[in-house]
Order: structure tokens, then sequence, then C-alpha cells
């Protein structure tokens, strides 16, 4: 039983963990603040139309620092993705407008894949850790569903990335928040969203002549079928472990 002269160093612990937690939990505040007012006022410079009316003077700061425009360009494609920002969609097809399909995609994958691993991070360390420490130590259903995750991790986060209809920043948190390794994601990540990012990438390396004929990308064609077929089929590649496990287990 506490007596009242233990009181202030009970009081100090509490305190002190409640310091620890809200200094965790300030990358994913921050993160949010800054979506709420990249989504409030960058809406217009994160555009086509402003891609559009830019494109003279990107190619010509491209042709003449190629090295500086790469970095850059990653630069401002990470902080779009860490911070969830509108335009990573126009970010892509810069990358294959101002660098080809081939090294538009190399540029556009790495640098999609740094800025999520800082979003899992930071969810990770704010929430995340102790979420997941709580689904594991909890009975019933929460426990359960975790273990279910836990078995085809692989598996789950590849189809994550694979399937188009997944909003990227679902893809990116949830992972944190269930306790996937950072390795773990890191990889399936940069593997998982190539092949979206390719089918992207080579409709931003074709910019060119849209803008010349004053029209805009069709950005739905990765639903279709010639496109969202094989991306369906990998997806389907993924989840057999998950079948076969699933099929072992009836038996």
């Amino acid at each position: 039983m506490l007596s009242l002269k233990d009181f202030p160093a009970v009081k100090g612990r509490a305190l002190e963990l409640v310091r620890q937690k809200m200094i965790k939990a300030v990358p994913i505040c921050v993160i949010g603040v800054v979506a709420v007012l990249g989504f409030v006022f960058l809406r217009d410079y994160l555009s086509f139309e402003a891609l559009a009316q830019n494109r003279h003077a990107l190619e010509a700061f491209r042709d003449a620092n190629y090295a500086a425009a790469v970095l850059v360009f990653m630069l401002i494609y990470v902080l779009i993705v860490a911070f969830s920002l509108p335009g990573a969609t126009i970010a892509t097809l810069t990358g294959g407008f101002l660098f080809g399909a081939l090294y538009g995609t190399l540029f556009n994958v790495v640098a999609a894949t740094i800025g999520a691993t800082a979003i899992f991070m930071a969810a990770k360390t704010g929430m995340g850790d102790r979420l997941a420490a709580k689904m594991d130590a909890s009975q019933g259903r929460w426990h359960a569903i975790k273990a279910e995750i836990d078995d085809d991790q692989w598996s789950i986060l590849f189809i994550m990335r694979l399937v188009p209809v997944i909003p990227f920043f679902v893809a990116n948190v949830l992972p944190a928040l269930v306790g996937v390794p950072l390795s773990r994601y890191v990889i399936s990540t940069f593997v998982g969203i190539i092949p979206g990012g390719a089918v992207y990438t080579s409709v931003g390396a074709g910019l060119g002549s849209v803008f010349d004929r004053g029209e805009k990308p069709d950005l739905g064609i990765i639903f279709e079928p010639q496109i969202l077929l094989p991306l369906l089929g990998l997806a389907t590649l993924s989840l057999l472990p998950v079948i076969i496990r699933k099929f072992r287990k009836g038996i």
C-alpha cells in the first residue's frame, strides 16, 4: 500500500510517462497538421494545370542541372508522401515527364518508399508499438486478428500495394498499427509499388504530346483490363500462401 510520502515519486513517474507519450506523438501530429494545411493551401500548386503551365521552366532546369533536378524532384516527392500532401499522382507523372519511363520509375519508387517509410515510422513511434503490444496481450477477437495478420504479413503487405483501390495513406499507416517490422515494410513497399508506379510514370513520359494537344492524361488507365488484370494477377499470387495455409488448416 502506498503511503503519502510515496505519492510525489509515483506522480513524477506518471507525469514522465505522459511526457514521453506526448513526445512520441509529436511526429504523427505534425504530419496530420501539415496534411490539412497542404490540402487547403497547396491543391492549386500540385495539380496537372500547374505542371502544364510550368513545363518549359521545368524542362529548362532539368537540362541545365540534371543532378540537381533529380535531387530536388525526389525531395519534393518525399515530402508530398511523408506529409500526405495532395499531388502524389502529379508528382509521379512529373517524374515520367522529366526523366522518362525508366529513370522516372526508379526515382518515383525510391522517393515514394522513403516518404512512406517516414510516415510509417511516425505512426509506429506515436501509437503503433503500443497498439500492437495491446493487441498481442489482449484476448478474443483483436488478438485473433493480430495473429492472422502476423501469419500472413508479406502477402497482406503486397496486396495492399498492388491493388489500386487501397489509398496510399492507409497502406502507409495501417502496417505501423499492427507491428509490421520496418525491414519488411520497406521491402514490400518498394517492390509492391513498382507495377503501379511504372504505369503512371509511363503516362507521364508521354505528357509532352498531351500538353501540345491541350488535353489531360487518362489517369484511369490503371483500371483498363490490360493493366488491371496483371495487377490483380500479382495480387492473387501474393495471396496464394494465405490460401494454401488456410487449406492445410482445413485438412
